[in-house]
């Protein structure tokens, strides 16, 4: 079969679908997790939580499903990052997946029973099932930044040298909270758009605030220590884009501040940086003076840059190690074949427009303030 387009053009199309999928998760599943993390402090009773709780209630399932999507679309394009991550991150996966069960079995059964104490319990469970997903994609985030420790041998088995414990450092800790507190802002402008006029919009307001200040403020420690704390990797001798994929036929070398030779090189790729600190701004100034679809705006600009700014920074690394930089995976030797690149990419092009259609239809159809006075009316509330 003749193929309209070159090996390396498909792995870059590739790469960037990957990074559109994530930031849709970002931008739809985001605020869902950060309403969650948000709920015991912005609702202070049962009344206030089940109305915060419906902001999100129409959509979240759907909005889920650019997880799905996402981890999919690695297993298949990716599949040598797939098995190195998926394996190499196994406990924080399950640690992850733990979380997100909590998040529907809270919702099904915090209101069967009307005792206090069992609907606190859950709203507490919701709040886990915000927060840690939140926190620990974010850590991922930090220690992919960092480099992974694994290595290849020469029939392509890896081996992770790592532990969980060993996730948890500063810096991976700095993304992690970064990664929280920019959902928790897209949920806290979310809110102000879709809850009623009231207590929980204006501590929305106030607790929005603060994370999207907290989002500059470790926003730029992260580029900081990028900066100045020798991360890096880069490529080293000839590589062949159209090659096979064969992680250990390229070799990669430490090299400090290399995360940011991109944009030195690539003045456009700034732009990425700069939607990271102006969208959180513009979110803080909206969610500041109650201009709600500014605050949203820029909150989904804010995470739309700062996932941008990651992968932009790395390319063409995915997933590099740091106790074999020659292993590391990029996206020139990690990808699966010319055609089933190609096969996908179609697939792509005719059923991602259809979801965004849907999407677009369900958020219309299902649009309108969540209420207090709706909970009496309308028995398929939660």
């Amino acid at each position: 079969m003749e193929i309209p387009l070159d090996y390396p053009t498909l792995r870059v199309i590739w790469w960037a679908l990957m990074g559109v999928l994530l930031i849709g998760f970002a931008l739809t599943d985001g605020f869902d997790l950060g309403v969650a993390a948000l709920l015991p402090f912005v609702a202070r009773n049962d009344n206030e939580r089940r109305m915060a709780i419906n902001t999100i209630a129409p959509t979240w399932e759907g909005n889920q499903v650019w997880f799905i999507l996402g981890g999919g679309a690695i297993f298949a394009a990716w599949p040598f990052v797939y098995a190195v991550s998926f394996s190499g991150f196994y406990i924080a996966m399950f640690l992850v997946l733990a979380a997100l069960i909590l998040r529907p079995v809270g919702f099904k059964y915090r209101s069967k029973r009307s005792s206090p104490a069992w609907r606190n319990g859950w709203d507490w469970a919701l709040f886990i099932g915000g927060f840690v997903p939140a926190l620990v994609f974010g850590v991922a985030v930090g220690n992919v930044l960092l480099g992974v420790p694994f290595h290849l041998d020469s029939d392509l088995r890896a081996t992770y040298d790592g532990s969980f414990l060993a996730l948890f450092s500063p810096f991976s800790l700095l993304c992690g909270l970064l990664s929280a507190t920019m959902l928790i802002t897209h949920g806290a402008a979310w809110l102000t758009m879709k809850a009623e006029n009231g207590a929980v919009r204006d501590r929305a307001r106030r607790l929005g605030s603060i994370s999207a200040l907290l989002v500059i403020v470790l926003f730029a420690a992260g580029y900081f220590f990028v900066a100045h704390g020798g991360l890096g990797y880069r490529l080293e001798g000839t590589v062949d884009p159209a090659g096979p994929s064969n992680p250990l036929r390229a070799g990669a070398v430490a090299a400090a501040g290399a995360w940011l030779a991109n944009f030195s090189q690539y003045p456009w790729m700034t732009i990425a940086p700069v939607l990271g600190f102006a969208g959180a701004l513009l979110a803080l100034v909206g969610i500041r003076i109650g201009r709600e679809w500014p605050a949203f705006a820029g909150s989904s600009l804010s995470a739309l840059g700062i996932i941008a700014t990651v992968g932009l920074s790395m390319f063409p690394f995915i997933l590099p190690s740091s106790v074999n930089p020659r292993s590391s995976l990029t996206v020139w030797n990690a990808s699966s074949s010319h055609t089933t690149l190609f096969i996908m990419l179609v697939v792509t092009l005719v059923f991602l427009p259809i979801v965004l259609l849907y999407t677009a239809w369900a958020f219309k159809v299902m649009w309108g303030r969540s209420t207090i006075k709706a909970l009496s009316t309308n028995p398929d509330l939660y």
